[in-house]
């Protein structure tokens, strides 16, 4: 941790619900949430997915709580939910990560494939956020909900993820206006392209890796440590006055209208 910008107890004495915290972007998130202080859950549908990423966590000084869960499934998320506040006694802050994704042409999804990528981004991050409502307002916690850029354009063969990720903008937006009469804050993030998750591996053709970094007004990729600081600013003290807003972290990306396409 020693080359985090951030105080190293920026986050101390919280508690970090992280669904999809296993791998990936939220993986990071809840490690870097760790490392600043925070007690973490993460949530996944599959324990052993998480089983590394606690490991890691707890090999670092940290606490972690892994629970299993489909967000599609509110009960199972209460449960873990519930699980958590047994375990640490209160929630103080959830980022809602879980999300699936492929690339596929509108004519070719699928009502089941896009009703799936809608069902784990837009319906699980509203399961996540209602399930969470009464300790985040006893908390006065907030949520940070993870979404894109795809669909502020358009995005060829992304059109299931950018309906979904519209929807997630939707709920950052209402719950920030209905629940901060309550003192809980809610943004969201909205990544560019981040060349080191195994998804921009499987989504991007290395072929148009380089055309792409050409079209990024700071001339590279975006990385899981830009992800985490953006994370780390809206969930600490420095960001209080901050509700209602997804912070576009892509390097100018989508202002050019450049997408993965």
């Amino acid at each position: 941790m020693g080359n985090s910008i951030f105080a190293d107890n920026i986050l101390e004495g919280k508690v970090a619900f992280v669904t999809g915290g296993g791998t990936g972007i939220t993986g990071g998130v809840a490690r870097a949430f760790a490392e600043h202080g925070a007690k973490l859950a993460i949530t996944s549908r599959k324990v052993e997915n998480l089983e590394p990423m606690k490991k890691t966590i707890e090999e670092n000084g940290g606490e972690c709580f892994a629970v299993s869960a489909d967000v599609r499934d509110f009960s199972a998320v209460e449960n873990a939910i519930a699980a958590t506040v047994a375990q640490y006694g209160k929630i103080d802050i959830v980022v809602n990560g879980a999300a699936g994704n492929f690339l596929c042409a509108a004519d070719q999804l699928s009502a089941n494939g896009f009703g799936t990528v809608v069902d784990i981004d837009t319906k699980g991050t509203f399961n996540v956020c209602r399930a969470a409502f009464e300790e985040l307002k006893k908390s006065k916690g907030q949520i940070l909900n993870i979404s894109a850029t795809l669909h502020y354009l358009a995005t060829p063969m992304q059109i299931h993820v950018s309906a979904a990720k519209a929807g997630v903008d939707a709920i950052t937006r209402n719950l920030s206006v209905e629940w901060g009469r309550h003192g809980i804050r809610v943004n969201g993030i909205a990544p560019g392209p981040i060349e080191d998750t195994e998804g921009m591996k499987r989504l991007l053709p290395e072929a148009l890796k380089e055309k792409i970094t050409k079209k990024i007004p700071v001339g590279r990729f975006g990385r899981i440590k830009d992800i985490e600081n953006a994370a780390l600013f809206l969930t600490s003290d420095a960001a209080n006055y901050i509700n209602g807003v997804t912070l576009v972290v892509d390097g100018g990306q989508w202002l050019l209208g450049t997408s993965l396409g």
